[in-house]
């Protein structure tokens, strides 16, 4: 067995470099005498002359090593050489602190006293980004808020293409099948991770835990938007992901932060300062409820046989990876449950293989974590609030192909003694909240 490595108080970016002739960016890092590097490839081809493309380098750089430094946590960030101004510095530090809120509970660690350090820059020039066209680019996991937001963009902009990140051409069934039924382009990333955190974190010593992927993935499709000359990058986080799974002490810890309004809004104020307006970064969806996307997707049947969200279907081993729905984790439960008021049972029991969890009485707990009406908190996956879970089992449960439903029936009985069912459906199917769509891709009730 490995050593654990010896303790240190700092975490130092080391190098970042590209190789345009591999079409790869290489990202090193260390703590203490350990070593971490990280090869980020784009595949062949690509516009790597273009002044913006080592700019874009730097965002993976600085967001990427978060993946790395949560082995041990330790107090100090360093950039190494890296100069940076003091928004980026601060910025940096939230994403850190705020996108590590659910490593940090559960490893019992103050990430708050965390500092960022390294050679000042007074402040940046923009780097000039020259996209040949709008041409948006759209992150694609192949669950329902991306696909809605895929075959809404599409429609006003035909050169829209997907874009998605694997690991080490391993690629996951659950992202191909449904990405095949859109039939556009697919732009593509592989992540070679370093071998060492990808053992189980025990026998080298490093602590363990969730880190805000989402923020990683967006900086590594804006450099594949500068790499393949598209201007937009165009995200599928809705409404809720801001909504914090508990707060304590003061603080939200929300397993979503990377997706949440207050991430967009910060990266995109970095990306202002790193490309001037020359490339654009929002959430199609962010006005909306997980509510309001089922209701779309439930139109998509094209997609209805392809898509999986199962938390099963995106194990890093490909040996436990599940080729079907488990029908048992909160995704799948949370899945089910919102689609419930817009499906009928046959449609759903087909897309969970008959596996559907609200036709298993055993689930009514895990159903009810969903709810707020168990002493557990919310769960920590990407699911919806508490409001529009509550709001989807009274609906689901009203529809008369739902009758004999045990669980649902109990469900909403439960929620009725709560009080629940004054709660305004039609709110939920409205938008909700603020948002950062450009004019050119908002719906008229939607402009900014």
């Amino acid at each position: 067995m490995t050593q654990a490595p010896a303790p240190t108080d700092r975490f130092r970016y080391d190098a970042c470099e590209i190789d345009p002739g591999l079409g790869r960016l290489t990202c090193r890092y260390s703590l203490g005498q350990r070593r971490f590097t990280e090869h980020v490839s784009f595949g062949p081809g690509g516009d790597w002359d273009g002044p913006a493309v080592g700019a874009a380098a730097r965002l993976v750089f600085l967001l990427l090593g978060v993946s790395y430094y949560k082995t041990a946590a330790p107090p100090v960030i360093d950039l190494g050489d890296t100069a940076t101004t003091a928004d980026e510095r601060d910025f940096l530090r939230t994403f850190y602190v705020e996108g590590l809120g659910e490593f940090a509970y559960r490893n019992g660690l103050d990430l708050s006293g965390i500092e960022v350090v390294g050679p000042d820059l007074a402040a940046r020039q923009p780097v000039p980004c020259n996209p040949a066209t709008v041409r948006p680019l759209v992150p694609f996991g192949g669950g329902i808020d991306s696909i809605v937001t895929v075959e809404d963009v599409r429609r006003r902009f035909p050169s829209t293409a997907l874009f998605i990140v694997s690991t080490s051409s391993d690629r996951f069934d659950a992202i191909e099948r449904p990405a095949a039924v859109t039939g556009l382009p697919v732009v593509r990333a592989e992540r070679s991770v370093d071998p060492q955190v990808l053992r189980p974190p025990a026998e080298l010593g490093f602590l363990n835990g969730h880190v805000p992927v989402t923020g990683i993935i967006s900086a590594i499709a804006v450099m594949a938007a500068v790499l393949s000359r598209r201007g937009t990058v165009v995200m599928s986080n809705e409404w809720s992901a801001s909504v914090a799974n508990f707060v304590i002490d003061g603080r939200s810890i929300n397993h979503q932060w990377s997706k949440s309004l207050e991430f967009e809004t910060e990266f995109r104020a970095l990306l202002a300062s790193t490309f001037g307006g020359g490339l654009q970064y929002f959430s199609y969806l962010r006005p909306h409820t997980e509510m309001w996307v089922a209701q779309r997707f439930a139109g998509l049947t094209g997609y209805h046989l392809s898509f999986r969200s199962c938390n099963r279907a995106f194990q890093i081993d490909p040996a436990q990876r599940l080729d079907h729905w488990c029908g048992r984790c909160d995704k799948c439960c949370f899945i089910d449950l919102i689609l419930s008021p817009f499906l009928a049972p046959a449609d759903l029991s087909a897309i969970f293989g008959g596996r559907e969890p609200l036709a298993d009485p055993s689930m009514a707990d895990r159903f009810r974590s969903l709810l707020g009406n168990w002493p557990e908190v919310k769960p920590f996956e990407c699911v919806g609030d508490e409001e529009e879970c509550r709001a989807a089992v009274l609906l689901a449960a009203a529809r008369p192909d739902r009758s004999g439903n045990a669980t649902l029936q109990r469900l909403a009985a439960e929620l009725r003694i709560d009080g629940a069912d004054g709660i305004r459906v039609d709110e939920l199917l409205r938008p909700v909240g603020e948002h950062c769509i450009p004019d050119a891709y908002a719906p008229d009730d939607q402009l900014v």
